[in-house]
């Protein structure tokens, strides 16, 4: 594994994936991951998500860095975030709530899986 991982020259393909759709509340969001990434309980890349609203429920935490388009990020008590190119953001494992993807996003992103 390099020691130094530019997100930006990274090679890696896509997966594809989306919300279960228990979790969609509007749209029909369709996500890509680049996984950059992935040692012990570390990942990180870039994802990207089309137009769409779901439910979320974090048990792990993850540090990111919006690169474009536009959305907001809403606590279940209401207080929302606006999520747009330079918006960066810590989401603590216990995070319940509504990501909405308005205009198609795309992030840079590190997570680490809750321990225990």
């Amino acid at each position: 594994m390099p020691d130094l991982i530019d997100f930006d020259s990274a090679t890696t393909e896509p997966t594809r994936s989306a919300p279960s759709q228990d979790r969609i509340l509007a749209g029909e969001p369709r996500w890509r991951s680049w996984i950059h990434f992935a040692e012990g309980d570390m990942t990180g890349g870039e994802w990207e998500s089309t137009p769409g609203r779901w439910t979320i429920a974090y048990d792990k935490w993850e540090f990111l860095r919006i690169l474009s388009g536009r959305g907001v990020l809403r606590r279940d008590d209401g207080h929302a975030i606006a999520l747009e190119p330079g918006t960066t953001a810590i989401i603590r494992p216990g995070f319940t709530g509504v990501w909405e993807v308005s205009e198609t996003m795309r992030k840079h992103f590190l997570v680490r899986h809750r321990e225990g």
